[in-house]
């Protein structure tokens, strides 16, 4: 073996689509990973493994899962990826079992996650913009579509260590110093396409195809850059609708076959992360007396289309 470096005890607090494959592939690294998520995904990988079904064809990964939150006790890394909506919650109820020294990676969509698990469980909580386009066809199976990377920060020495635990399993990761603005860059792309993926029951390559949905979206990105200059936050390599549309179209043009996150929720009858997307900007516009109609009026339709659909 050329790797002998030992691996930190890995936790993935929220094992769905994205904790499945991001704590899949530290596992089929030889991290030791537990992952902690729902009954029916812990049943189906204690019994057949975790499968990973990437493009180049499927792997099983044998893996140990649970339900109970005790297990993150004995775990220096977590990976947080519960949905936003869940996070001072899930953070509340990991707090008694997180050790002192424990990092937490938030790997979920948002910007103000990070701030909500230290506030909460008073623990080291890195942001993490993230982009991977997976899904969970059946407990125990993770089918990846398109990347798989992250951006971390700031800059620090905590935070080029995990860099390069992330790169060591196959992860591409950077470390930025400007984390909050990549957290706003991808709340863009994501506020940009998620709702009307979701709405509009189609894949992101369907809305880089449609003029009328383009013009929609430069709506959306419009609304979300004066929000953010009225926060004072700068997008890495976005300060208007030229460049806000052209971040938003290489995403749609990376993953043209994937369904938005917020449109697997509603097809599966859950709740959508879409309070911490375009309801985020909604609430920070009208905190900031700047009009957002469009990002409202998205937010305002998914809503409703949780209420007629969740189960």
């Amino acid at each position: 073996m050329s790797e002998t470096r030992e691996w930190p005890r890995i936790a993935v607090v929220g094992a769905g689509a994205v904790g499945g494959y991001f704590g899949g592939m530290f596992a089929r690294a030889g991290a030791p990973t537990v992952f902690i998520g729902r009954k029916h995904f812990a049943d189906a990988v204690n019994t057949n493994g975790l499968v990973l079904d990437k493009l180049h064809g499927q792997e099983r990964i044998t893996a140990t899962a649970t339900v109970e939150m005790s297990a993150v006790r004995d775990c220096s890394l977590i990976l947080f990826c519960v949905k936003a909506n869940d996070t001072s919650a899930t953070a509340t109820q990991m707090a008694p079992f997180v050790r002192p020294d424990a990092t937490v990676v938030c790997l979920q969509n948002g910007v103000d996650n990070a701030d909500q698990v230290r506030a909460a469980a008073n623990v080291a909580a890195v942001p993490a913009a993230v982009y991977v386009a997976v899904s969970v066809p059946e407990s125990g199976r993770v089918k990846h579509l398109a990347r798989g990377d992250l951006i971390i920060g700031p800059p620090s020495e905590p935070t080029t260590h995990l860099a390069d635990l992330f790169v060591r399993a196959g992860i591409p990761c950077r470390v930025s110093d400007n984390i909050e603005g990549e957290l706003w860059l991808k709340l863009l792309r994501n506020c940009a396409l998620n709702a009307i993926s979701a709405l509009g029951h189609v894949r992101y390559g369907q809305i880089a195809q449609s003029d009328d949905a383009k013009e929609l979206m430069e709506q959306i990105v419009d609304e979300v850059l004066a929000v953010a200059r009225a926060a004072d936050v700068a997008l890495p390599g976005v300060d208007d609708r030229k460049s806000g549309m052209a971040a938003a179209m290489e995403l749609a043009t990376q993953m043209a076959d994937a369904f938005s996150s917020t449109a697997q929720d509603l097809n599966r009858h859950r709740l959508t992360e879409i309070d911490a997307l375009n309801g985020y900007i909604s609430r920070r516009g009208a905190e900031l007396r700047i009009p957002v109609p469009v990002n409202h009026a998205l937010f305002t339709l998914v809503k409703l289309a949780e209420q007629t659909g969740v189960t």
